[in-house]
């Protein structure tokens, strides 16, 4: 592996076929699982890993392997997943109307101030960055609010203070939703199938 692949992650977007949206319950959570997965491989293949066994704590906390971290995330329409050698963490979202009892459970009013953007989008911004860290750093869903957003660097990338470190998330916009990542030191090349060209298994 060159010097450069060492410093690029490649998150994967993949898109749910239409009548796999259309399942409930655990058939459906099994389905966008094992999908996820798929986009993990497929970010395991750009980087030139060899999948081992995706296991996890009693916490639900993806385990490494050989080294390697790896994050996914699965929503209706879409799944995701990255695997890097540095702690990493991803999140999707569709980007929609929220109620304003969310936006105080999210962030502090001095997080939204940091920016005049629009509030929805700048809450989806929020929300995802804030579950990645969390996903990184191996916590929960209860930390949100710990979690602080420092600085906003542009449209695409913001700072997040977590735990007295700072974590830089870079984000992709796509078809009405937002996807983001953990990036610090490394560089990010997204891949998004915005059909259903790939395999589904």
């Amino acid at each position: 592996m060159d010097a450069m692949q060492k410093h690029l992650i490649y998150p994967v977007i993949l898109a749910v076929p239409n009548q796999k949206q259309q399942l409930k319950g655990r058939e459906k959570v099994s389905f966008l699982s094992r999908h996820a997965r798929r986009a993990l491989e497929v970010s395991a293949q750009k980087r030139q890993i060899q999948l081992g066994d995706l296991k996890k704590d009693e916490n639900g906390v993806p385990l490494p392997f050989n080294g390697n971290y790896w994050s996914v995330t699965h929503k209706t329409g879409y799944v995701a997943g990255v695997i890097s050698r540095e702690r990493i963490g991803i999140d999707l979202e569709k980007i929609r109307p929220i109620k304003e009892a969310l936006y105080r459970k999210t962030a502090r009013e001095s997080e939204w101030k940091l920016s005049s953007a629009d509030k929805t989008v700048l809450f989806f911004r929020y929300w995802t960055s804030k579950e990645s860290v969390l996903k990184a750093s191996g916590t929960g869903i209860r930390d949100l609010l710990k979690c602080r957003i420092k600085r906003i660097v542009d449209d695409g990338h913001l700072v997040v203070d977590y735990r007295e470190h700072d974590w830089v998330v870079e984000h992709f916009y796509f078809n009405g939703h937002m996807a983001s990542v953990v990036k610090n030191n490394v560089d990010v090349q997204w891949t998004c199938f915005k059909d259903t060209s790939l395999p589904i298994h």
